[in-house]
């Protein structure tokens, strides 16, 4: 059991476990066209599903929701649909799914979540364990040239290089976020940046971060990459140095952006107004920032140099459906 120290940030991590698999263990089967997945542009923990959901071409498979980058005390709402409905599942509220499973459910009401949608019920919102099942379980519903992305070979070195992101970077920067003292602040900050250098000499000389082609442990770093100077440097306080002067983490992070899958998924207006816009305890006024300029992500990286094959022995995915696209990059 581990201990919080006075003044950290304590993620509650008790997600709805439930699983969908194709033995259907927790009575919910892998069947295209029966679930939902929830899951806004601005929350990193989303992002993930929505970029491994491109990438193994699920697209047909499971539908897509997409609530608005804002959401008050009581969940994620749909403003971006029409009247403010979520055009498949008939809700406003994300809250509604949640609630007809379990009645009063005292927990966050969080994204990504995965709906059933003959009966509007929540089935997970076990956000790590949704990406690996998306690649184990849904095979059968795959692309024609789909990545392998959790390899049984590589499978314990992803979990390990998971865990350790996990901890000092995806969460880090919110520990340094939400730090309630001076001195859980340092210690969040000291973390964080004492692996985002061990991520950047691993880097140095390998292009991916398990084996040579893109993995889940990829997926997982870029998401926190992707909002590090729009969002954590700044409003995080995750101010040693910005993404854009560590030389060799800025170069990973653009040769993502620019691959198929990464970069078309990401919302940076949406992120930002989440961020500045919810998180009033640490934004009082709500200003959103007009920078940085976001078209650095475009310029180039260098890093096929080093060798690897994005996708291994398989093929880029296509571009994202019409009603998926993300706003061209523009300057700030």
């Amino acid at each position: 059991m581990s201990y919080v120290q006075p003044g950290e940030f304590d993620r509650d991590t008790n997600y709805i476990e439930d699983r969908i698999t194709r033995d259907a263990r927790d009575g919910w089967p892998v069947e295209a066209g029966r679930y939902r997945l929830v899951a806004a542009r601005a929350c990193p923990w989303a992002n993930r599903t929505v970029i491994v959901r491109r990438l193994l071409g699920l697209e047909g498979a499971i539908s897509l929701g997409l609530p608005g980058p804002t959401h008050d005390e009581r969940s994620w709402t749909f403003d971006l649909d029409p009247g403010g409905v979520d055009p498949v599942l008939g809700i406003s509220r994300l809250q509604e799914a949640y609630f007809a499973r379990f009645r009063d459910y005292p927990r966050g009401i969080t994204v990504p979540a995965v709906v059933d949608v003959p009966t509007g019920r929540v089935v997970t919102n076990d956000y790590p364990q949704i990406t690996l099942d998306f690649s184990t379980e849904w095979g059968a519903f795959h692309r024609a040239g789909a990545p392998d992305l959790y390899p049984d070979a590589l499978r314990a070195e992803i979990d390990e290089v998971n865990d350790g992101v996990f901890r000092d970077v995806n969460n880090g920067v919110y520990r340094a976020g939400f730090a309630g003292s001076q001195e859980a602040y340092e210690r969040a900050y000291e973390r964080l940046f004492s692996r985002l250098d061990s991520l950047s000499t691993r880097l140095s000389s390998q292009r991916y971060l398990v084996g040579d082609t893109i993995t889940e442990a990829d997926v997982r770093l870029f998401t926190t990459l992707a909002r590090f100077d729009a969002v954590y440097h700044g409003h995080f306080k995750c101010n040693r140095s910005k993404l854009s002067e560590m030389p060799v983490l800025w170069a990973y992070a653009r040769d993502l952006f620019q691959t198929p899958g990464f970069g078309d998924t990401i919302d940076f207006g949406q992120i930002k107004d989440h961020y500045y816009k919810v998180h009033r305890d640490i934004n009082p006024t709500g200003v959103v920032p007009l920078g940085p300029d976001p078209r650095g992500w475009l310029t180039p990286h260098h890093r096929e140099e080093l060798g690897g094959r994005p996708f291994g022995d398989g093929t880029p995915p296509p571009p994202p459906p019409a009603d998926e696209r993300v706003p061209p990059l523009a300057a700030a």
